[in-house]
């Protein structure tokens, strides 16, 4: 081994070390690189715009925007609240709200999908009941909301919970000294302080629920321009019409990429 090592110094010259750390991280690099740029070469012809403009996609395209954005506005209204009671309540049981919260982010989206009907189906525990009023969710554009708000939401409250977390001790106690309330406490303090979080929170939900499809496609369904999103027509496009699945994938990479940027640059400006 130190005959090597001697070698290796003797070949890369004072560079050695360095290539230690890159090469491996140049490999894991192309790795991931390597694809979406086959991906993308792959998708470009002369049938690329006519793909790209064709009826599906575009009923594609606009029900994943239609229901990814709902799916956010949800996820920001209704867990923007539950991340402030997590990194600034104290109460019991609160290690097992976080880990319910968080479970959805490391299950497998088939799962996701499986618990949503075993829940919301005509015969789940609570869709029963809906079912017998007249109200049936599977298969429906709620249902494919429902699913991306289940496998996304988690991933807002946890960027929200963190920035909230961040927040001095001082300022809240100094709000309370001032007399705020605690919805002022809320709204006109902590919300200001830790606005960059929740929108790197509300951007990361926004594109987790673009690329939504194992919870889609068992708890809503394929139905072109009902429940079939971008995702779930780039599976379908896969077995029929590859050129459409191709564009699809393309336009979910550039709106992935613009969204991440966009987080990226929200990062800096915190930091």
């Amino acid at each position: 081994m130190t005959k090597f090592r001697e070698f290796s110094r003797h070949v890369l010259g004072e560079g050695y070390s360095k290539w230690i750390l890159l090469l491996p991280s140049l490999i894991l690099l192309a790795f991931f690189a390597v694809p979406l740029i086959a991906l993308i070469y792959r998708s470009i012809g002369p049938d690329f715009f006519a793909n790209t403009l064709s009826r599906q996609a575009f009923q594609a395209l606009k029900l994943s925007l239609v229901t990814s954005s709902i799916t956010t506005i949800l996820a920001v209204i209704f867990g923007t609240p539950m991340a402030y009671l997590l990194a600034r309540g104290k109460f019991k049981r609160k290690a097992w709200m976080e880990l319910i919260l968080d479970l959805p982010i490391v299950l497998p989206p088939s799962v996701a999908g499986l618990a949503l009907l075993a829940a919301f189906g005509r015969r789940g525990l609570i869709g029963a009941y809906l079912n017998e009023i007249g109200i049936s969710i599977p298969f429906t554009t709620a249902a494919v909301i429902m699913a991306q708000m289940f496998v996304a939401a988690p991933l807002h409250v946890r960027s929200a919970r963190i920035g909230f977390a961040h927040i001095d001790k001082q300022l809240e106690e100094a709000a309370y000294v001032e007399g705020a309330n605690q919805w002022q406490l809320f709204h006109e303090v902590m919300i200001p302080i830790a606005i960059r979080a929740l929108a790197s929170g509300a951007i990361l939900t926004w594109t987790r629920a673009l690329g939504e499809f194992g919870a889609t496609i068992l708890f809503a369904g394929n139905l072109e321009g009902v429940t079939q999103t971008m995702p779930v027509a780039i599976y379908i496009g896969f077995e029929r019409n590859l050129g459409v699945a191709l564009a699809l994938s393309v336009l979910l990479i550039f709106v992935s990429v613009v969204l991440l940027m966009i987080t990226k640059q929200l990062d800096k400006e915190e930091e």
